[in-house]
């Protein structure tokens, strides 16, 4: 097979592979540093046939999303990867946690691969196994962790994901949280919700019923989180110090701005912004809700989004009998997810059809175990 195809395509990778394309805040990208890539990926994609899936996540640049099979957030392109068991090879363009939660769900037969491995989530970083330990046990030391459930956001590695199977905690969604956190509540006394503070805080305050004074907020980097013994006692809710470096730079500011230059605006943003911008919003939803919501709005009708420009140059493109606009003018594209562009696209599939399989990611199968698990609680919530 690899020698049929040698001389139609380029082994290794090139230069022009390698090379780095910067984005602007305007939502202009610099032209392909090689006009043959498109006609390569055709070539390369279709060699591969059905032995390959690529998965677009929403977030992606046009470029690339031209070449997925489906897209989707997160877990719908996971759930996708393990609904495909035909698939040899199941080529994540999205960031490493997503890749991650695929390979947990996929058989061993099939191979995940990040067409970049720097392809990260800054909030995924932000809890490393280390520091949710360090927390666990301050909570064991005051006798309230077997009282406590973990919930724990999707957009966390598969290390936090194993820790939540074993501690007896479930996975959540920014669509499905207040389900996750409403049963929770029912096992236990209180909630470690791990790694994104402002879903967790919107949806315990705004979904729940529950008082900002009933959430507070562990900072890894300081002795006890930051907080007194009585501050974590009385808690309902321990939000974990993380954030959307995209989602959280949202402002009321940005709302009341955009509201003043488009009169008759609607505000719709993720629920991973702030508290004060959720509070101001007209309309707060997951990825596919912010779609299903613009698809859904009449004619004429006009929208300010808050979430990641990729998705939002794209509705508009893709909704012209409407005003679409970004929430805020400073907020550039999520530089992780644009890690993944044609080039890494193009690579990848080039060394599959040359039989060279790189950037696999493998989650060990111990934490493949309990992460597993979290994600099974996730789906038998009722």
């Amino acid at each position: 097979m690899t020698m049929a195809l040698h001389d139609l395509l380029v082994l290794g990778r090139g230069s022009d592979l390698e090379s780095e394309r910067g984005v602007s805040c305007t939502g202009e990208l610099p032209a392909a540093s090689d006009p043959t890539l498109v006609e390569r990926a055709k070539k390369a994609r279709a060699f591969l046939g059905n032995r390959a899936l690529v998965l677009g996540h929403h977030y992606q640049r046009d470029e690339v999303i031209a070449f997925a099979d489906v897209t989707g957030d997160s877990f719908k392109l996971a759930q996708t990867a393990a609904s495909s068991p035909t698939a040899e090879f199941i080529i994540f363009c999205g960031v490493h946690f997503m890749a991650e939660s695929a390979d947990i769900l996929t058989s061993t037969a099939q191979k995940v691969i990040l067409p970049d491995l720097a392809a990260g989530c800054s909030m995924a970083d932000m809890a490393t196994a280390n520091q949710v330990d360090e927390c666990w046990k301050v909570l064991e030391s005051l006798g309230i962790a077997q009282a406590t459930i973990p919930v724990t956001y999707m957009n966390s590695s598969a290390a936090i994901k194993s820790f939540t199977g074993k501690n007896g905690g479930t996975i959540c969604t920014s669509s499905n949280a207040k389900r996750a956190m409403t049963w929770a509540l029912e096992q236990g006394e209180k909630i470690l919700f791990l790694p994104d503070q402002h879903l967790g805080r919107n949806t315990a305050v705004l979904s729940l019923g529950l008082s900002l004074e009933d959430c507070v907020l562990w900072n890894p980097w300081k002795p006890m989180g930051g907080l007194t013994e009585q501050e974590i006692l009385n808690a309902k809710v321990i939000l974990w110090r993380g954030h959307c470096s995209v989602h959280g730079r949202f402002s009321i500011d940005s709302v009341n701005e955009i509201r003043e230059r488009i009169p008759g605006v609607k505000v719709l943003v993720h629920p991973e912004c702030q508290y004060e911008v959720v509070s101001a919003a007209d309309v707060v939803g997951s990825t596919e809700m912010i779609i299903k919501t613009i698809e859904a709005a009449p004619a004429g009708s006009k929208w300010a989004i808050g979430t990641e420009l990729n998705l939002v140059s794209r509705l508009a493109k893709k909704h012209t009998d409407k005003t679409i606009v970004f929430l805020d003018k400073t907020v550039c594209y999520c530089s992780t997810m644009n890690r993944i562009d044609l080039p890494h696209l193009v690579w990848i599939l080039e060394s599959l059809a040359n039989n060279h399989l790189a950037n696999q990611i493998q989650v060990p199968e111990d934490v493949a175990k309990y992460s597993k698990l979290a994600l099974e609680r996730m789906l038998a919530l009722p």
